[in-house]
């Protein structure tokens, strides 16, 4: 019942902040910024199922999120297909190259899995970069605004409300996996691959599972980036990206829903905060970072929880 509690404040709060942000807000440009962090809180909470519960490192993961931003990209404007149709079909495939390429690279271990998922990573951008036919190549090409029965998905407020809300499922269906058996599955694997074998855990299957749904996270992401953009290019298939993403992860939390929004939100709105330094931006950010992880080794997150914690005491 705990357990069951904890989800639901995390989710009223969650959605009390996405619908309150907007009366503080002086301009639309603040709107943007706050859409971009929900986008890329979604994806970041898909990469933290994996890397946060499953205890799997993926350095490619930027890769799906360039599969499914071209998905909505070439899909309608080669083939005439509606945006949605081409999100849930780049999610597919998706969710199919996972399948395949997990099979045999989740088979291996630290530093050899990082490598093989980094190595899928740059195959995929560079498919995007060479295929310049299809995806325009290192120029990117132009995106389909989203359309619904007539209506089109145009502005900062618009798009705000729609990434707050794709924000809300993707925390909503985590949250509540980890009462799944698949979630005590995860668990499992993340503290002992042998221990979960021992206790009759079929490891593979269940880290391709978590391999799976965060790729299916990170299509769904770069759909929804691209679409509101209006453009995309192969930088967000790149292995900064994907980079970035990480540590979004373990910046906020590994295996906190809540640590992958606030990684999101640092690593996104730091940059525009940190432009009043002009030349000194890009090392005053990184040295924020390189401080953070020095004394909130377990993340912003759970750090914060366990001060808040020894207080109440």
């Amino acid at each position: 019942m705990a357990r069951l509690n904890h989800r639901y404040v995390i989710l009223v709060v969650l959605a009390a902040v996405i619908a309150l942000l907007p009366l503080v807000f002086p301009s639309s440009y603040y709107l943007r910024v706050a859409a971009l962090v929900w986008v890329s809180a979604f994806a970041a909470i898909g990469l933290n199922i994996l890397m946060g519960k499953a205890g799997q490192v993926s350095l490619g993961h930027a890769g799906f999120f360039g599969i499914g931003a071209y998905a909505v990209a070439i899909l309608p404007a080669r083939f005439g297909l509606p945006s949605l149709v081409a999100l849930a079909i780049g999610a597919a495939l998706s969710a199919l190259l996972a399948f395949l390429v997990g099979r045999p690279i989740l088979r291996l271990k630290g530093h050899y899995l990082a490598i093989a998922t980094l190595g899928f990573g740059v195959l995929v951008a560079m498919v995007i970069t060479t295929e310049s036919r299809w995806t325009g190549g290192p120029d990117g090409m132009a995106v389909a605004k989203l359309s619904l029965f007539g209506w089109r998905a145009s502005g900062s407020a618009t798009w705000y409300w729609i990434t707050g809300g794709l924000l809300l499922i993707g925390a909503w269906i985590a949250l509540n996996l980890d009462d799944t058996p698949t979630g005590r599955a995860f668990r499992a694997l993340h503290d002992s691959e042998i221990a979960a074998r021992v206790t009759g855990v079929d490891v593979n299957r269940f880290k391709l599972q978590a391999f799976v749904i965060a790729a299916v996270y990170g299509s769904i992401a770069g759909s929804a980036l691209a679409m509101m953009n209006g453009f995309i290019n192969p930088d967000q298939a790149g292995f900064l990206h994907s980079v970035e993403l990480v540590t979004m992860v373990v910046l906020g939390g590994l295996g906190s829903v809540v640590g992958s929004i606030v990684g999101a939100a640092v690593l996104i709105v730091l940059p525009q905060l940190l432009t009043v330094f002009q030349d000194y931006e890009n090392l005053m950010l990184g040295a924020i970072i390189i401080l953070s992880m020095i004394f909130m080794r377990d993340g912003m997150v759970p750090m914060a929880w366990k001060l808040l914690t020894r207080t109440g005491r």
